[in-house]
C-alpha cells in the first residue's frame, strides 16, 4: 500500500482535502489526521471491518478498546446507550482533550470497545478532525497514530515513520498543540473515575462534579490490575492502560520525588552509566539542565530540552517528540524525572512510567 499525504490548513482545512480524506473513511480506509492531543488513526467506527484495519495496522491487540470521535454532542445518540446526568457538568470541557466512558450503542461493533458494554468517545477540539468527522458523516474511531505500544506521534513525520504503507493517507496539519492524550472519564461507575489521565486535570473535574476517584493505575502508571478486581473475558477499559506503553526503542529509567533528590539521582545515573562505558540521553526540563550542565558535559550525555517546569503544558507538548528526536539519536540507556502529580504533572508522570515499562525508581513516599 502507498501512503498518501495531503498538506490541510490546521485552522481553516480546506474542504477538498476533507473531501477527499472522508471519501477514504466512507471506502473503509485508514486516514492519520491531527487532533489538539496527538495524531489519530481513524476509521469509520460503526464497519467492523475498517475498525479491523486499525488493529492490523498498529499491531494493537483486540483487548486494547478505541476512542470514538464525535463532531458534537449531539452524535452522543449515534454510539451511546445512555446519557449520564453528570454529563451536563462537563459541558463547558467539551470540545476538548476530555474523553468519557459511556454506556454503549448496540450499533457500535464490540470490538470497538474490546467486548466492554461501554464505549469512549470524545469531541475532538481540532477543526481538522471536527471537519473530516462531519464530512465522512460517521464517527470515527481513532487511536493515535503509532505503532502499538510506540511513542505517540504529534507530527504528521511520526505518524509516517511508523505506519507508512501500512495506512490509506495521512493529514498533515501540524504539530498538535496539546501533544499529550485526552483524560479518560468512566462515568459509568458510581463515582466519576479517572482511568487515563490527561489533558484536563482532575481538579477541573473535581470543580464540576465534586468528588471524582482516580483508578490506582492511573495514578502511578503501573500496569497490573486495580485490586479486588474480578477476573474478566473482556478487555481494559480504557486505551492506554497497559504497563508498557508510549514506549520508545531504547531503555528508558524514570526517577520520581522532588526535583532536588531527583536531579541528584540523574546525576549519579549519569556517572555511574558513563563510566561503564554506556551512551547516556537525558530528557530533561531547563531547570534541570542549568543545574547539571557541567555535570552532563563532561560525561558527554545526549541532551533533549522539554521547556521549563514552570510550565508544564509546554513540557506536555514537547515530550513526544523529544522523546522521539532522543531515542533516534540511539543512545543505550535513557534517563528522565517526573514533574509532581498536581495538574498535568499526573498525567506526564502516567506517561513516562508507561514508556519506562516499570523501570521507575521512587524518591521519598512514593510507591516501593
Amino acid at each position: 500500500m502507498q501512503t498518501q499525504t495531503l498538506t490541510v490548513d490546521a485552522h481553516a482545512p480546506q474542504a477538498a482535502v476533507l473531501t477527499a480524506a472522508a471519501d477514504v473513511i466512507q471506502r473503509g480506509g485508514l486516514v492519520a489526521f491531527p487532533t489538539e492531543t496527538v495524531y489519530g488513526l481513524g476509521a469509520d467506527a460503526l464497519n467492523p471491518v475498517a475498525v479491523a484495519g486499525i488493529f492490523a495496522a498498529k499491531g494493537r491487540p483486540a483487548s486494547d478498546p478505541l476512542i470514538v470521535h464525535l463532531a458534537d454532542l449531539d452524535q452522543l445518540e449515534l454510539v451511546v446507550a445512555e446519557l449520564p446526568p453528570s454529563l451536563a457538568q462537563l459541558h463547558d470541557l467539551v470540545p476538548g482533550p476530555l474523553t468519557l466512558v459511556l454506556p454503549r450503542h448496540a450499533r457500535v461493533p464490540l470490538s470497538v470497545s474490546a467486548g466492554r458494554d461501554t464505549v469512549a468517545v470524545r469531541v475532538p477540539a481540532h477543526a481538522v478532525a471536527v471537519g473530516l468527522i462531519r464530512a465522512a458523516a460517521t464517527p470515527i474511531a481513532a487511536p493515535s497514530a503509532n505503532r502499538f505500544g510506540h511513542t505517540s506521534p504529534t507530527t504528521a513525520a511520526h505518524v509516517l515513520a511508523d505506519l507508512a504503507g501500512r495506512i490509506d493517507l495521512v493529514l498533515d496539519g501540524g504539530p498538535t498543540p496539546v501533544g499529550i492524550e485526552s483524560t479518560v472519564l468512566d462515568l459509568t461507575s458510581p463515582t466519576p473515575r479517572i482511568l487515563r489521565p490527561g489533558g484536563v486535570s482532575l481538579a477541573q473535574l473535581q470543580a464540576r462534579l465534586g468528588a471524582v476517584e482516580v483508578a490506582p493505575r492511573a495514578a502511578t502508571g503501573a500496569g497490573a490490575p486495580d485490586a479486588g478486581a474480578a477476573p474478566t473475558d473482556t478487555g481494559a477499559a480504557a486505551p492506554g492502560m497497559l504497563e508498557r506503553h508510549y514506549a520508545p526503542e531504547h531503555e528508558l529509567r524514570l526517577v520520581c520525588g522532588a526535583p532536588d533528590p531527583a536531579r541528584a539521582w540523574l546525576a549519579a545515573q549519569v556517572v555511574a552509566l558513563t563510566e561503564q562505558g554506556v551512551t547516556v540521553g537525558v530528557l530533561l526540563c531547563a531547570e534541570d539542565i542549568a543545574r547539571l550542565q557541567p555535570l552532563l558535559s563532561a560525561h558527554t550525555a545526549l541532551i533533549e530540552a522539554l521547556g521549563s517546569e514552570a510550565d508544564l503544558a509546554q513540557i506536555a507538548h514537547n515530550l513526544y517528540a523529544a522523546l522521539r528526536r532522543l531515542d533516534a539519536r540511539a543512545p543505550q540507556v535513557i534517563l528522565a524525572r517526573d514533574f509532581g502529580a498536581e495538574g498535568l504533572g499526573l498525567a506526564l508522570r502516567d506517561r513516562l512510567t508507561r514508556a519506562a515499562s516499570g523501570n521507575v525508581t521512587w524518591l521519598g513516599d512514593g510507591p516501593a
